[in-house]
């Protein structure tokens, strides 16, 4: 970047209607991106319609998409821009938010785009081990973590089942991913436990924020939560309410993923 440029950052995320887990998680991560490019103003877009119409109507509270996000940073005189998602992997709400950007492009004379969490093998390792760290409970053999992740039509959707055999040729056999929206689904974790011989079971969301599915299809009272199906199966089940978003480690790749892009 050159120094007489005037430079922005827009930390792209999904979005949530949920207050608590914002604040520690997509609020957290901008925060740690600001404070790494201190020469940048620190610009917000969320890309779900759904979620920006729900805040809307619900706090009268307005937050840009991509494409008014570019917009104001035109407007703002901004002249180089980085563009860092914090989705978690190359699917459908990174290539709509890629066009929506390059839709933009010409306003700036230049934009780089930072790679989403699992974007390289490397990517994948670093949070495995991430993972890892952050639950020393897996050392048990008796316990199992499994991951919820999103899911997705996308070929993108893939990289679940690559991370879950990751976990087990790192070491962790006892860490299973699946995903609400995609394979591996909640029969194939069933599977998976069986083979286990594990007497717990502790399930965390694979999502940036714990929000909607979070709370509801994986910690829900519903019969069909992921909470309650497991414990039917026969397991000690425990639910950890905590978003990616939340995990030092993984703000700093995004970091990292942003240095990249420069």
């Amino acid at each position: 970047m050159s120094d007489t440029a005037k430079k922005g950052i827009l930390v792209v995320s999904f979005g949530t209607s949920h207050e608590d887990t914002r604040v520690v998680t997509i609020d957290a991560i901008e925060k740690e991106i600001g404070a790494a490019f201190t020469d940048c103003k620190v610009y917000r877009a969320w890309t779900s319609k759904m979620i920006l119409a729900r805040i809307s109507k619900r706090d009268h509270i307005h937050y840009d998409n991509v494409t008014e996000a570019m917009e104001r940073m035109r407007t703002d005189g901004i002249t180089e821009v980085i563009v860092q998602p914090t989705h978690v992997m190359n699917g459908v709400e990174n290539d709509l938010m890629k066009k929506d950007v390059l839709a933009c492009a010409d306003h700036f004379q230049s934009v780089k785009f930072g790679a989403p969490l699992l974007t390289t093998e490397e990517d994948n390792e670093y949070v495995v081990k991430a993972v890892a760290d952050e639950f020393p409970v897996i050392k048990d053999k008796e316990t199992a973590l499994v991951l919820m992740g999103h899911g997705t039509e996308h070929y993108a959707n893939a990289v679940y089942a690559a991370l879950d055999y990751r976990f087990k040729d790192m070491g962790y056999e006892n860490v299973i991913v699946g995903t609400v929206e995609g394979y591996p689904e909640i029969d194939q974790v069933l599977k998976q436990l069986g083979k286990c011989g594990v007497k717990k079971v502790v399930i965390a969301p694979f999502m940036i924020v714990a929000g909607d599915h979070a709370k509801n299809d994986m910690a829900g009272e519903e019969e069909d939560s992921w909470k309650n199906i497991i414990s039917k199966a026969g397991y000690e089940v425990q639910t950890v309410l905590k978003g990616l978003g939340e995990y030092e480690s993984i703000r700093k790749l995004f970091v990292e993923h942003a240095r990249e892009a420069v």
